[in-house]
């Protein structure tokens, strides 16, 4: 069973629009998902209608949100402050993969493990689960 840690833009973009492709997350057997709350509130803030934020809070129905951790960034790792809980948190959770579409912040660490968490787009997340 893979350990899915989901980063505030993959929370975001589920809860944005009823038929979003990050949907296929939350049909997939075999899978734990977990996710920060802080992620979720960064996602609540950012979403704008009721009706996507009714979205998010069902989502999260299935989400294992944890408290943020207190823990040191692992050696050779770069990342602004903001995201250093999301990183953190995966790894607090023991996720297999954190899921982000953070190309900015998360880009250059996209296929890397560490410390056991490989940080992978969503989309490329579910094309792999597709193949198998």
């Amino acid at each position: 069973m893979d350990r899915l840690f989901l980063d505030a833009n993959v929370l975001f973009s589920a809860a944005y629009k009823v038929d979003a492709r990050v949907h296929g997350l939350w049909k997939l057997r075999d899978v734990a998902l977990y996710s920060s709350l802080y992620a979720f509130e960064e996602a609540w803030f950012n979403l704008e209608q009721d009706a996507q934020r009714a979205r998010l809070s069902a989502l999260a129905a299935d989400v294992k949100l944890l408290q943020e951790c207190e823990r040191e960034l692992p050696p050779g790792v770069s990342l602004p402050e903001k995201d250093l809980p999301i990183l953190l948190a995966a790894i607090e959770a023991r996720a297999d993969y954190l899921l982000t579409g953070d190309f900015r912040h998360f880009g250059a660490l996209l296929g890397r493990k560490i410390e056991g968490v490989t940080i992978i787009l969503p989309g490329e997340y579910l094309k792999h689960r597709n193949r198998t």
